[in-house]
Parts: C-alpha cells; sequence; structure tokens
C-alpha cells in the first residue's frame, strides 16, 4: 500500500536520503526519522520544508524514502512512454508535453507557461529518430537549481518517442522577466 503526497502534508523519511537545497543546488543527506512538510508535489519531484535544512527537492526515483503516516509514498508514473520504443523522429508537441511537465522546485507553474522555454530545436539524425536541443533561462540568475532543473528537463525529453539525444542549455538573453510568463501561468500565479 502507498499513498499520495499533497501540499501542506507532513511526512517523514523512512530512510536516510540525499536531497537538493533549493535554491543553492547543493547535496546534502537527510538523515532517517526527519520530519518534513510537503510544498510542491508538481512534476513527480517534491518540494520540502525542513527544519533545519530549509525548502529542499525529493526526486521522484527517491519517494520511497518518505512515509506518511507511516504509508510509504507512491512513486509518480512516467508522463510519456520511452524514447526508446519508438523508431521515428519525434513529434515537436510531444516535446513541448513533456517539457510543461518540468516545475521550478519553488514555483508551482511548469518551465514552459513561466516562459523559461526559448527555443526547442528537433533536428534529424541518422536512425530515423531526433535530436533536440533546449535553450532556457530561469528566472533568477543566481539561482544555484539551474543545472537541476536543465538535467530533469533533459531527462524527460529522454523519454519522449523518437528522441534518440537530447541537450538543454542555459542562457541569459534576453534576460528573464514577468511579461515572459503565459496567460496560463499568470492566472495560476494569481498575477493578471
Amino acid at each position: 500500500m502507498t499513498v499520495e503526497l499533497r501540499p501542506s502534508d507532513v511526512v517523514t523519511f523512512g530512510e536516510d536520503c540525499e536531497v537538493t537545497q533549493i535554491p543553492s543546488g547543493a547535496k546534502v543527506r537527510v538523515p532517517k526519522d526527519t520530519e518534513a512538510y510537503v510544498g510542491q508535489t508538481l512534476g513527480g519531484n517534491v518540494t520540502l520544508s525542513i527544519p533545519g535544512f530549509g525548502l529542499v527537492q525529493v526526486m521522484a526515483h527517491q519517494l520511497s524514502a518518505l512515509r506518511k503516516d507511516g504509508v510509504p509514498v507512491a512513486a509518480p508514473t512516467a508522463p510519456v512512454a520511452s524514447g526508446a520504443q519508438h523508431d521515428g523522429p519525434a513529434s515537436e508537441e510531444d516535446v513541448w508535453k513533456v517539457l510543461k511537465t518540468c516545475y521550478d522546485p519553488e514555483i508551482p507553474v511548469n518551465i514552459v507557461d513561466l516562459g523559461l522555454v526559448y527555443d526547442v530545436k528537433l533536428t534529424p539524425l541518422p536512425s530515423g529518430r531526433s535530436r533536440v536541443d533546449v535553450k532556457m533561462t530561469l528566472t533568477a540568475m543566481g539561482c544555484g537549481m539551474g543545472p537541476v532543473i536543465a538535467a530533469q528537463a533533459r531527462d524527460k525529453l529522454l523519454t519522449v518517442p523518437g528522441v534518440e539525444q537530447a541537450d538543454v542549455q542555459i542562457v541569459w538573453d534576453p534576460p528573464w522577466n514577468q511579461s515572459m510568463i503565459t496567460e496560463e501561468g499568470k492566472k495560476r500565479l494569481g498575477i493578471w
């Protein structure tokens, strides 16, 4: 039996677990029996507030370390099938769809609706499949989570049918600002 998490749930670590501190991006080990408060559960990862650690992100593959009322937490299901199961080129629509499953761990809006994705390029490969190159930015230049968010986006792109290679680069030009947020993102944030 497993349970799903919701914001404001209280959880306990059932085992030691490596997490990523927000916003520094530093990896730290949280000891077994540490109590935490769920902040965000979007995109398959979980953002927690832990006294003494601050905000941290637990990756989807580590959610089994968490317990709610003594019951293990359910691991999320993958948003799309593995790219290895498709011999043809990737669909640009599928690429954008999977990018919308990537979230900044502090903001409850996906990276596309936040206006962080500047460019997506699909290139055919000799295998008949595709390479995807993404240029994205962050809401703040000093955010240590940039490499973490880029790696999560890359890993998710590699699950898109037809994607054989993926690269996500962080760029700073043009500088991000709130006007880049989509209407959907603004509604989610309550800033229309």
